[in-house]
């Protein structure tokens, strides 16, 4: 189900996460992201979904089908997340945005639209920014063109090097998920906390520090294609404003909000958030009809603005 994209250059195992970090500057390899197989229409339009800080894949679970009517859906992973192998030396939110796109050149996908949550939505505002070319449209899903101090990201990542991901459990209960998840769907919020629980610890540490490294707030307005930024309704950790900046920052955005959802909103409401992101992409590229039955299938064209 999962495949896996290297950099140019094999990772050298033996270096020490202590190493690593001093050697951030000098090193121009980029992680390995693991990838699903795509699911959808063969000439569909793919769509790209990301997840959020300590989750995986399964954040998207319920989603793809329903996206998968419409488009050809593939996810990525975090190092050190889901299915991904561990990260072995830092890495920034560029690296994670050339990576995608390196693995869609070996794929031969020049356009795509892309869908992330946190960390990942900060990805898809850097693809949006340094890769106007090939991204037709992204959705943002609780991020921000900036979310928290330098120094408040940096004291998460020594914590977790310190205690471990285990330690984020209890506090992630309350702000990832709405009353309502934890309520009626504590199998779904058990399955993202134990995710959480599975991450490596110095993968985590390590996009910790890629986000205390990364803020895009001066570079929104460049931000050409198409933008959709969702907030969900409980969201303590990334509010309504941060959509907010990043709906009226962009050339050409808007937000909207998910109900009844917190900080996991593809895992909270499925149905909701693949209904809102349908309708968004479906702006941008149109249904085209399919012959071959005399019916329609969600196959898509895209429509020029």
């Amino acid at each position: 189900m999962f495949e896996q994209e290297r950099g140019r250059d094999a990772p050298d195992p033996s270096m020490t996460a202590i190493d690593r970090r001093r050697s951030q500057d000098q090193v121009t390899t980029g992680p390995t992201l693991t990838f699903t197989n795509p699911v959808g229409p063969a000439d569909a339009t793919h769509l790209v979904l990301g997840h959020s800080l300590g989750t995986s894949a399964a954040l998207w679970a319920e989603v793809v089908p329903l996206l998968a009517q419409s488009f050809q859906v593939m996810c990525w992973e975090l190092p050190g997340h889901g299915n991904s192998p561990a990260a072995v030396r830092a890495f920034t939110i560029n690296d994670l945005s050339d990576g995608i796109v390196e693995h869609l050149d070996k794929r031969g996908v020049s356009s795509f639209l892309y869908a992330g949550v946190s960390i990942s939505g900060t990805v898809g505002l850097d693809l949006a920014l340094r890769y106007a070319d090939r991204i037709a449209a992204a959705a943002i899903v609780s991020a921000g063109a900036r979310v928290d101090s330098h120094a408040a990201w940096a004291e998460r990542a020594e914590s977790v090097r310190a205690s471990g991901t285990g330690s984020l459990v209890a506090g992630s209960l309350q702000r990832w998920f709405a009353p309502s998840t934890r309520e009626r769907h504590a199998d779904r919020a058990e399955r993202m906390l134990h995710a959480l629980r599975d991450t490596d610890d110095e993968s985590y540490a390590c996009a910790c520090e890629a986000l205390a490294g990364y803020d895009v707030t001066a570079g929104l307005a460049q931000v050409a294609p198409p933008v959709l930024a969702l907030w969900g309704q409980y969201d303590q950790l990334v509010p309504e404003h941060r959509s907010a900046q990043i709906a009226k920052g962009v050339r050409r955005g808007i937000a909207q909000c998910v109900p009844d959802a917190a900080h996991a909103s593809p895992l909270e409401q499925p149905e909701t958030v693949a209904g809102q992101l349908t309708t968004f992409f479906g702006s941008i590229f149109q249904p085209a009809p399919d012959t071959d039955r005399g019916g329609t299938v969600a196959r898509t064209r895209q429509v020029r603005p």
